[in-house]
């Protein structure tokens, strides 16, 4: 026999399901993988960030975009192209002033929101499966009001991806001249699909061509909107391939910085 309960608003009666999910599927599975991925990034990021070694290849003018751009009096020389305006303490990174304003960008990101609100607080889960927690304020209370600054984060996004290029510009003119080898396009590749995660933000996408009322009045404005609106559907891809050039990046600089094995070189 069914049990079944009456709802007070119609007079429809529906099955009672003691059940928190009816689904069958791996529904654990996403939240899962996405929960060991980031936890391993950060991980490796907070690890290297604090190592305060192995970050800068003079030979070539390589310098990992975990340390750029370098503003500690610990830097090491020729790595420093800004000045070195911080104290050397421990607990002060070398790009102590780009790194918040990085974490802050990705931790605003539409895409990240739900990553890490699934996989790390369960809120929820996945669909169709209960929140984790009793009660939900949406992003209008202390701590996640500050989500709404995201748009302010994308421009200081912007100015890291700018120095970041600067940096794998001034790779190809190392102290010996100009040279070309395997870093060389690990830092260019990594520059590129960093401008894409940038470009495809939801922010971005609303600031060029959000407040339009007519495309046809601003057709340069409507061609990049298109630009965008086609990255911004390859957000969440750019936003894990962006990752995954950060980590290759820093872990070739140190790699070759550590002596582990030498840069292939093409040119120099």
């Amino acid at each position: 026999m069914t049990t079944t309960a009456t709802r007070p608003d119609d007079g429809r009666s529906r099955a009672a399901i003691a059940a928190k999910t009816l689904r069958t599927d791996r529904w654990w599975l996403p939240p899962l993988i996405t929960f060991l991925g980031l936890a391993a990034w950060v991980t490796y990021a907070t690890v290297r960030v604090f190592m305060h070694k192995w970050y800068y290849v003079d030979d070539y003018h390589y310098l990992t975009p975990f340390y750029s751009p370098c503003l500690t009096d610990r830097c090491v020389e020729g790595s420093a192209e800004f000045g070195t305006p911080l104290p050397s303490f421990w607990l002060i990174p070398e790009a102590a002033f780009t790194l918040p304003f990085l974490l802050l960008f990705r931790l605003t990101c539409y895409y990240y929101r739900k990553a890490y609100y699934r996989a790390f607080w369960l809120s929820p889960p996945a669909c169709a499966v209960p929140d984790a927690h009793q009660k939900y304020t949406g992003e209008t209370r202390f701590p996640l009001i500050f989500q709404n600054i995201h748009r302010y984060a994308f421009y200081a996004a912007g100015i890291i991806s700018l120095i970041n290029t600067w940096d794998a510009v001034r790779s190809f003119h190392s102290p010996g001249g100009f040279g070309f080898g395997l870093g060389n396009i690990i830092l260019v590749a990594n520059v590129v699909m960093l401008w894409a995660y940038t470009l495809s933000c939801h922010s971005c996408r609303h600031i060029v061509g959000g407040r339009l009322k007519h495309f046809s009045k601003h057709p340069l404005r409507y061609r990049f909107w298109l630009l965008v609106s086609k990255l911004n559907a390859r957000h969440m891809m750019l936003a894990w391939i962006t990752l995954g050039t950060l980590a290759l990046t820093d872990f070739y600089i140190m790699a070759l910085e550590a002596g582990w094995f030498s840069d292939l070189r093409f040119v120099g």
